[in-house]
């Protein structure tokens, strides 16, 4: 049995709990306690530090064509993704929804014992064995085995093209920067001695809170809100503003606020926090509000609000790297102020998503490895945020478009009007295309539905393929599927082409032909 580490690699500062069979396993992998540095071989055609989804890609993609690479990971193999982020995440929220489909099957029929409730401990479990199961794809033991020397510790530049790692040197041909993000830390008196929680320790508990307060509307702050309350915990989220998800389509953050509210999710509007007072495992969240201070009590509290940059410590002045705090430069080829060093994922993109991370990683192999000159500007990047419903987005908002001086038009289908949803009891849902006005090229999307992170990816395919809202009208969609909704607003487009020139001569060829 593995020894609880004194000061565990894979959280920075915050060790593996509870130590039992999942995390130790999760450990053995990513985080490997025993593991041998190797000896560096020579110039390196590629130095990744950072072994997140940029990172692994990066490395694994470079191995795959017969470069030499070094992979450097200072705390855990897999990043935020498979730690403390995508993976853990989504465990729990599939959880949180069989709560609530169990708690509504009256509405379809299905009788059910009274007071079902949710086991915390059991749902946090699955969610370690899984993780632990997903573990090896990401392992240091499988890129070793793919053929790329893998290095456990801190780096940092020494120089332009040598980086050290535990004492050891290692020379670079092309280096590239792939060492993320973290939760930010938010300037609020008292809420550091408060111990509240970030993603980067909420899925270490082991006992749910009864009463929890999140601090920010995000997708991080909603997904965990809504996820918490169908457990079981009394939740209110703190926004500085009278809307939740703010980048979103206002119709369609409306829908997912409105189902949050129907969950029991509280909320506390416009207000600015003041203080956090923790006494005897109570924290008080004081703020004001309409002039008045107010306070809160619960019993834990979540932060969820905005990313910062991993930039310290790899003493990127000594690489010619110029950073600032949102990370670091990088031109639209993905490569940093020092041209042999380029960068990729959340330490240097807008949109810090796990398959952004992975795609600009396939960027920076063919202009690191083979001078190519792809853009990550060219990329067309669709997002999933999972609440229940869940909100899917693609290309432009329709105030982008304006604001760019693109003239829109915009195709709307409820899905009150969607038969499948009508028979999921999941009408509360939207679709919204816009296409430049005058044509059925598609600009941009947003939907609002039980599976809109599914969905989405076929109007992201129509993008990337130039393929416009018209002829998606003649893709046939199986019956009945919420999908659907795709193809009817393919029909809307194909009816305003019917002009009245064009139905008049339409009428009058159907008289002639009587």
């Amino acid at each position: 049995m593995l020894t609880q580490p004194e000061t565990a690699m894979e959280m920075e500062n915050h060790p593996l709990s509870p130590w039992d069979e999942y995390n130790q396993s999760l450990h053995a992998n990513v985080s490997p306690p025993d593991w041998i540095n190797p000896k560096p071989s020579g110039r390196y055609n590629l130095v990744v530090i950072g072994a997140g989804t940029a990172g692994l890609v990066t490395a694994a993609g470079a191995a795959g064509l017969g470069a030499k690479v070094a992979l450097i990971e200072r705390h855990a193999m897999g990043g935020d993704c498979l730690n403390v982020g995508c993976v853990p995440s989504k465990a729990l929220i599939r959880a949180a929804r069989t709560a609530a489909q169990v708690r509504q099957a009256g509405e379809f029929g299905v009788s059910v014992a009274d007071g079902t409730m949710v086991d915390f401990a059991e749902v946090m479990q699955r969610m370690r064995r899984l993780r632990a199961q997903i573990s090896p794809l990401d392992s240091a033991e499988r890129f070793r085995a793919l053929g790329v020397d893998v290095f456990l510790g801190a780096a940092r530049f020494l120089n332009r093209e040598t980086i050290e790692v535990e004492g050891r040197q290692l020379k670079f041909a092309k280096a590239v920067i792939a060492t993320g993000a973290r939760a930010a830390a938010l300037p609020i008196p008292g809420l550091a001695e408060s111990n509240a929680l970030t993603n980067e320790t909420l899925f270490s508990l082991t006992q749910l809170p009864r009463r929890l307060a999140v601090i920010g509307t995000g997708p991080i702050g909603c997904e965990m809100a809504q996820t918490f309350q169908r457990f079981g915990s009394e939740v209110t989220m703190i926004k500085v503003g009278s809307r939740i998800l703010i980048r979103e389509d206002q119709d369609a953050a409306g829908i997912v606020a409105k189902q949050m509210e129907k969950d029991g999710v509280k909320t506390l509007s416009e207000v600015a926090i003041q203080r956090i007072e923790s006494e005897s495992g109570v924290k008080r969240v004081v703020y004001e509000k309409d002039g008045g201070e107010h306070a809160l009590e619960v019993d834990e509290i979540l932060v969820g609000v905005g990313r910062a940059p991993n930039v310290e410590g790899l003493d990127l002045e000594k690489a010619d790297v110029k950073y600032n705090r949102f990370g670091v430069d990088v031109d639209d080829n993905l490569r940093t102020s020092n041209r042999r060093i380029f960068a990729a994922g959340d330490i240097c993109m807008k949109y810090k998503f796990t398959h952004v991370a992975d795609f600009t990683a396939r960027i920076v192999i063919q202009n690191a490895l083979f001078g190519g000159r792809r853009k990550a500007s060219a990329l067309t990047v669709p997002w999933c945020t999972f609440t229940d419903p869940e909100i899917a987005h693609v290309g432009l908002y329709e105030q982008e478009a304006q604001e760019q001086g693109i003239p829109v038009t915009t195709y709307t289908q409820e899905f009150l009007d969607v038969d499948r949803a009508i028979l999921d009891g999941e009408s509360e849902g939207l679709l919204k295309v816009h296409v430049r006005s005058g044509t059925d090229k598609i600009l941009g999307a947003t939907l609002v539905s039980s599976h809109a992170g599914e969905t989405i990816s076929e109007l992201t395919l129509a993008m990337v393929g130039g393929i416009g809202l018209g002829k998606i009208a003649n893709v046939i969609h199986p019956y009945p599927t919420q999908a659907e909704a795709i193809r009817k607003l393919g029909d809307a487009y194909n009816r305003t082409r019917l002009t009245p020139l064009v139905q008049s001569l339409f009428q009058r060829w159907l008289a002639f032909t009587r």
